[in-house]
């Protein structure tokens, strides 16, 4: 069995930093939400062969922000509800004029 590493996933997902000191546990945040927003088939495939689903689902739920496609994208595969994500619940109100 390959053990899985932050080098494993597409090198553009970590553009701001350098891949080889992203730890996939103390970062799982970071991680879950770079695939999710910018990520490939082969990364969800990896990020869900890494944590499972039940995990990713449980990270996702805590995050701040999260693109809106790839809100959905989990809600379908994970068979969950938007209003269950902090994200969702947060989205910052737009302005009427």
């Amino acid at each position: 069995m390959v053990k899985i590493k932050s080098t494993n996933f597409s090198k553009y997902l970590f553009w701001d930093t350098d891949s080889t000191t992203v730890d996939l546990e103390r970062n799982s945040p970071y991680v879950v939400q770079r695939v999710l927003e910018y990520g490939e088939l082969s990364d969800w495939r990896l990020l869900q062969e890494y944590y499972g689903l039940e995990r990713i689902v449980e990270i996702a739920k805590q995050l701040r922000s999260l693109d809106p496609k790839a809100l959905s994208f989990l809600c379908v595969v994970s068979d969950t509800h938007e209003k269950d994500y902090r994200c969702y619940s947060q989205m910052p109100l737009t302005s009427v004029r």
